[in-house]
């Protein structure tokens, strides 16, 4: 299930990378590109994080990353969701719902080093 759902945030990523490239470039302020640019540019990042720890579970069945995966995977949608949504001229209020997903990605992360610090198997 893991690989499988970092390789579908693969390819939304790609999807949306490629849309902002093309159909918004036309329609959208130089602002509302570099929020497009950033949001994908960090859920590119993500998801091949997640990618990682979807092969690294395969390799070391025990390791505990269900509380990393779904963390990121939570930023992934507050803080690239956020962002996507403001690209599009909703409410810029929605910017105070981008940090709340940067905080997710953090605490997966750290709790990922948490978890391979203790790690025995």
């Amino acid at each position: 299930m893991w690989l499988a759902i970092a390789a579908i945030n693969l390819a939304i990523a790609v999807v949306l990378g490629a849309f902002g490239a093309h159909g918004l470039k036309t329609r959208a302020s130089a602002e509302q590109l570099t929020w497009w640019h950033t949001s994908t540019e960090y859920f590119f990042y993500h998801a091949i994080g997640l990618l990682a720890l979807a092969i690294l579970v395969k390799a070391v069945p025990l390791f505990p990353i269900k509380i990393s995966f779904i963390s990121i995977q939570i930023g992934i949608l507050f803080f690239c969701g956020s962002l996507y949504c403001m690209s599009f001229g909703l409410p810029r209020i929605l910017g105070a719902i981008t940090p709340i997903g940067g905080l997710f990605m953090i605490i997966g992360w750290l709790v990922l080093a948490w978890q391979a610090i203790r790690f025995k198997g």
